[in-house]
């Protein structure tokens, strides 16, 4: 399951991500490794999805967050 498909106000996990270069190395700097329990908060109609983890808010397009690879927070 990616991150753009996950439901809102439900905990999950990172098992890995699928996109290279300065994009992924910007995200594993801001702590999406595998393994962060990582909460969605909500979606824009942009596509824009808002995301907790590690205590701080995010906010993605849609083109990246089909490349977060996710799981439920008890399947781990």
């Amino acid at each position: 399951m990616t991150l753009k498909q996950a439901g809102i106000e439900e905990q999950y996990s990172i098992k890995q991500l699928l996109m290279g270069g300065s994009t992924q190395r910007r995200l594993e700097a801001l702590g999406m490794i595998p393994g962060t329990e990582i909460t969605v908060l909500g979606r824009r109609k942009n596509g824009t999805l808002i995301y907790k983890m590690r205590g701080t808010r995010y906010a993605i397009g849609k083109g990246i967050a089909e490349k977060i690879e996710i799981q439920k927070g008890a399947d781990r």
